[in-house]
């Protein structure tokens, strides 16, 4: 829900496309021995690499990162070679929704390793971790909290200001 709102709120001339991790394969060195890649994989890669910038939308999970999507992070870092590729400098933004009280506030800091490992650029220039999201978005998953899309609306205008600056 967080995402869509991120898209609705984009800036006019901010192009977001939204990636999935849905098909990623739980990661096996003994398949990526044998077979290669996942074409799930292959393609999320691809779109990445080919983007200017990348925004981790993300939930919290026991005060981490979820489990499934540290793992297509890791299938995206195979080989290791490509990790400049798809990583190496991208300017990368955070942001987080959960129905509990904690905002994704662990989950983000959980992420920081990971991004100072992959040669990320990070934005620190904004936060947008919101709590009990059960109550800021709607039944269709429409953003109905007034002072969530306000935060919502300068989170994506400071990141794309960002990429902007980092990717011209």
């Amino acid at each position: 829900m967080l995402l869509h709102a991120l898209v609705e709120a984009a800036p006019v001339g901010t192009t977001i496309e939204i990636g999935s991790i849905k098909e990623i394969p739980l990661y096996d060195g003994d398949v990526e021995d044998a077979s290669g890649l996942p074409r799930s994989v292959q393609l999320l890669k691809t779109k990445i690499a080919s983007c200017d910038g990348l925004l981790l939308v993300t939930p919290e999970y026991n005060n981490s990162i979820p489990g499934v999507f540290k793992n297509a992070i890791d299938w995206l870092t195979r080989p290791a070679g490509d990790i400049a590729r798809v990583f190496g400098g991208r300017p990368v933004g955070l942001a987080g929704a959960t129905p509990g009280p904690g905002a994704t506030s662990m989950s983000q800091a959980s992420w920081l390793p990971v991004l100072r490992l992959l040669g990320t650029l990070p934005w620190f220039g904004g936060r947008l971790a919101i709590a009990n999201a059960g109550k800021v978005f709607d039944d269709q998953g429409k953003l109905v909290d007034p002072v969530v899309r306000a935060q919502v609306e300068k989170y994506i205008t400071g990141f794309s200001q960002f990429v902007a600056k980092h990717r011209a």
